[in-house]
């Protein structure tokens, strides 16, 4: 392959990467309200989940 090519295609690729990369952070900058919202919401199941279940007497745990 002619050196000019492999530059030419090496600065194409670069761009392309670039692109993919300023794409990701945006959708990852406009996707964290909804990560913290998720996060707070499994962490509200677990309580509750913790709260609903029998409680052990102190007689029962080994």
């Amino acid at each position: 392959m002619h050196p000019e090519t492999h530059l030419a295609l090496h600065h194409v690729r670069a761009a392309e990467l670039r692109a993919e990369a300023a794409a990701y952070r945006l959708a990852t900058a406009a996707r964290h309200p909804r990560d913290l919202r998720t996060r707070l919401g499994w962490t509200f199941v677990e309580i509750g989940l913790r709260l609903a279940a029998t409680p052990k007497t102190a007689a029962a745990i080994p």
